[in-house]
């Protein structure tokens, strides 16, 4: 009968304890740190040699409540089961610490795994060492047949040890091996442990040599991804059709037959191996691909544990030369920029010089895939790398592409998720994204609104209450609280935590099945809202802006623009008209929405439409985008917009301009007085006004396609301001003819000073007109209204009266500087007042205050 031997049952005990101060199950953590507790054990010191110890362990675990009883969990079990056959298989009838080791190694998913791994310890090396100790100490029934004088016995044993583990291709080197420790162990009386577990290391050695040599295992460096197309794990490739049959006529040549996928960062690379894959599978190749295997390398496990040099090389020439005796593997390299210089240590080489010989014969098919940018800025560099791949070019699908992608996709992610998505959620995923998120490619910010508004939705239904996660808390508590009132024999505490435990059970049970109730009836439908709530959160636009149909946007934008800039409905109604122009597809779709150039005089809103058009088209007046051209005088400031030269102090920080459309593609850029900035700045606007992007010292390029454009001037006002003398009466038609001449006035003054071709590239000439009295009214109104506004916040009410206003505003008006005397009139009569009675607190919250005029002055 088979039994533990003491150190083992001790194992066990010591884990136990630890699971009691832990409050949890005996997991195989606690085994690891038992196997490194007692003192004197095989286990311990194989442990110790590798540089684990008991403080390697306790660190992971952190103290709670102790539990009288506590259980192995389903892995620990296991492991201790299978100790014990195991030793059965060895020949031995009694199950040490290396045994449980032995077993513990096998949960290769397991906490004391993780522990081995982070202490750069293979579970599997450490494996293999142990059975080699095992072997080599006695092993049971070989040590057995030692004793017995039967030699042959012993090779017939260890050979089927060997067998298990390692393979028949070593049966022969491990035989040797194994006769010699055999023989060592007997002459010593198997009494000498450590002189078997330093056998383990070169039994181990001989081991891998021997590996090498015979069939190399991939695995551990990389994915074979036809397996995974044959299991069904990879999703499928919708389209892509084209450069899928480009990469086979470029595998099927004779010389040259590596092909390398250049596109930008999501718009499919990856994908385009992956339908591969599935046609290699599928049979859907010509007879010179069929039986391949697609493998895709892991450059970072390659690399990984290489310390000292020639590591890397070793290894690396050991994973080629496993590939090319396969013959038909096709070597599938993700961002193969980085073979360049990977892993390469002082007088060593990197990946792609270990490579070039092997492409050159012809030895090796590689599969390349990386950026544009990573392609020109090194791939490109090496031109010996270079010639002995062909550019398979992988553009960024179209919006009906991508819908049809997404339609593809669409089950696996309602798997996934445990939600329905609509075919209206498919489509506004491709538009808005495609019309929002300006800095990534489709379809890849597609599938991730998909997948992320998938995800926010199960979030939000199926997480636990928190009334449920209470409940837990206070029945377990309850529980804790019963076990001590047990343990000290208090029968009318252990009553009442009982009958609490048992109150908290029935609301815990009550209160699941109102959630589920609850989870049944949630609509798990995936519409429009949803992708338009994740696009808000991603771009900082409102969702209700962009759910809110396009239409009725654009028909309310004229009277949205009039009621925040009073005295201007002309300029409203052509800026306004621009943009329906521009938003009905009538106007060019590389060039920006709209492009205006404002000229009046100081103080007539110029600038306020500005702010007005940003609230009312993209939602937030923070949308506004403003250069103050007084800031670019200078020729050398010029270049602040787009970015330092290289080498020049602030390069790394790209252009004052190009970084805030990039970051806000959908705003209003103003260009504030335009005739203070140096003309180069006329060479820029050339560009976005025609073309919509605009380069930056780093290279990208920036749309301008979403913006609109304004450029503000008070060009030809000073002329514009002396009135022509007429004699008699003025009509009504010599009004209109005034209006006129101020126009032409200023359009004259402004082709006097800026370029022609930025004039023709302008689409809506602007002309601001002064602003009379009745105006004047108006604008108070508003500036009374954001003043109320703002002591309502705190909590005061206030009324100006009539009388009130027309005092301001004969005060504040003036009809050269416009509506900006009015405001600090507001501040000089008004607000100052009114701060210097808060602090004083002669206004407290709650009062309500009247703003009066009286005797020449104003009353509160």
């Amino acid at each position: 009968m088979i039994t533990y031997s003491d150190n083992a049952r001790l194992v066990l005990q010591r884990a136990s304890e630890l699971a009691v101060r832990t409050g949890g199950l005996v997991c195989t953590e606690h085994i690891l740190f038992g196997l490194l507790d007692v003192d004197g054990s095989a286990a311990q010191r194989l442990l110790n040699q590798c540089g684990v110890y008991e403080d390697d362990v306790i660190r992971v675990f952190s103290p709670m409540p102790t539990r009288p009883n506590v259980e192995m969990s389903t892995r620990a079990a296991r492991a201790v089961q299978s100790a014990k056959d195991v030793a059965t298989r060895l020949g031995s009838q009694v199950v040490g610490t290396e045994h449980i080791l032995y077993t513990i190694l096998d949960e290769t998913s397991s906490v004391a795994s993780e522990i081995l791994r982070a202490k750069g310890i293979d579970p599997e090396y450490l494996q293999r060492l142990t059975y080699s100790a095992i072997v080599s100490s006695g092993g049971g029934r070989a040590a057995m047949c030692l004793a017995n004088g039967n030699e042959e016995s012993v090779n017939d044993v260890l050979s089927g040890y060997i067998s298990d583990f390692f393979g028949e291709s070593e049966k022969k080197g491990a035989n040797r091996q194994g006769q010699n420790g055999g023989e060592n162990a007997l002459h010593s009386g198997f009494a000498n442990n450590e002189n078997a577990f330093g056998k383990a290391d070169n039994l181990y050695e001989n081991s891998r040599k021997n590996a090498e040599n015979s069939d190399f295992d991939l695995s551990k460096f990389g994915t074979d991804l036809t397996a995974k197309a044959r299991n069904g794990k990879l999703d499928p490739v919708i389209g892509r059709g084209k450069e899928t049959e480009r990469v086979i006529q470029v595998l099927c040549r004779r010389t040259k037959n590596n092909p390398v996928l250049i596109g930008e960062p999501g718009v499919g690379k990856s994908a385009v191996i992956d339908g591969l894959a599935q046609r290699i599978v599928s049979g859907d190749v010509p007879d010179a691909l069929r039986g391949k295997i697609v493998f895709s390398l892991d450059l970072t496990s390659l690399v990984a544990g290489t310390r000292y040099r020639g590591d890397f090389e070793e290894r690396l020439k050991a994973t080629l030369n496993g590939i090319k005796q396969r013959g038909n593997v096709l070597l599938f390299i993700d961002e193969i920029h980085t073979i360049l210089k990977a892993g390469s240590s002082e007088g060593g080489l990197d990946i792609a010089n270990i490579l070039k010989p092997m492409l050159a014969r012809g030895e090796l098919q590689t599969i390349g895939a990386t950026t544009l940018e990573e392609y020109r800025k090194q791939f490109e560099q090496d031109s010996a790398l270079e010639r002995r791949f062909q550019p398979v070019l992988v553009e960024e699908p179209s919006v009906s592409d991508t819908i049809e992608i997404l339609q593809g996709l669409k089950p696996k992610y309602e798997a996934h998720h445990g939600v329905t998505i609509t075919d209206e959620a498919i489509s506004s995923a491709a538009i808005l994204s495609d019309r929002y998120v300006a800095d990534r490619f489709l379809p890849d910010k597609a599938i991730d609104l998909i997948d992320e508004a998938a995800s926010r939705k199960k979030i939000f239904s199926f997480t636990t209450p928190s009334e449920i996660r209470d409940l837990e808390n206070k029945i377990k508590q309850a529980d804790l609280d019963l076990c001590e009132a047990k343990r000290r024999d208090n029968f009318e505490l252990c009553a009442k935590y009982k009958a609490l435990r048992d109150d908290y059970i029935e609301q815990k049970e009550k209160a699941e099945i109102e959630w589920k109730e609850k989870c049944a009836n949630t609509d798990l439908s995936i519409g429009e809202d949803e992708i338009a709530e994740v696009v808000g959160n991603w771009t900082g636009i409102p969702v209700k802006r962009i759910t809110e149909g396009e239409s009725e946007k654009l028909v309310n934008l004229e009277k949205t623009l009039q009621s925040r800039v009073i005295g201007q409905d002309e300029a409203c109604t052509a800026v306004a008209k621009a943009v329906k122009r521009a938003r009905a597809g009538l106007k060019d779709p590389k060039r920006p929405i709209g492009s205006f150039i404002f000229l009046g005089p100081t103080g007539v809103g110029k600038t306020e439409l500005a702010k007005a058009l940003a609230s009312a088209l993209f939602g937030d007046e923070d949308l506004l985008i403003r250069v103050d051209m007084s800031e670019y005088m200078e020729k050398d400031s010029v270049s602040r917009l787009i970015g330092s030269a290289p080498g020049l102090v602030g390069f790394e920080e790209g252009g004052q301009l190009t970084e805030k459309v990039r970051r806000k593609p959908y705003s209003v850029v103003l260009f504030d007085e335009i005739e203070k900035g140096h003309p180069d700045i006329f060479n820029i606007l050339l560009q976005i006004l025609e073309d919509g992007i605009l380069t930056d010292s780093h290279g990208r390029t920036v749309s301008f396609k979403n913006t609109v454009i304004i450029l503000t001037s008070n060009i030809g006002a000073k002329e514009a301001a002396t009135p022509q003398r007429t004699l008699g009466f003025a009509s009504e038609r010599s009004v209109e003819s005034e209006g006129e001449r101020v126009r032409q006035s200023h359009i004259q003054a402004l082709k006097g000073t800026m370029k022609p071709e930025i004039i023709n590239r302008i689409d809506e000439i602007v002309v601001f007109k002064k602003l009379d009295k009745e105006n004047l009214f108006k604008i108070a109104d508003l500036m009374f209204a954001s003043l109320e506004k703002r002591l309502e916040s705190k909590d005061i009410t206030a009324h100006i009266t009539q009388s009130a206003k027309e005092y301001i505003v004969s005060e504040g008006y003036d009809a050269e500087y416009g509506a900006r005397p009015l405001r600090r009139t507001l501040q000089r009569l008004v607000e100052d007042k009114l701060s210097e009675k808060l602090i004083r607190s002669e206004i407290a919250a709650g009062d309500k205050i009247t703003i009066d005029y009286k005797d020449g002055a104003l009353v509160f």
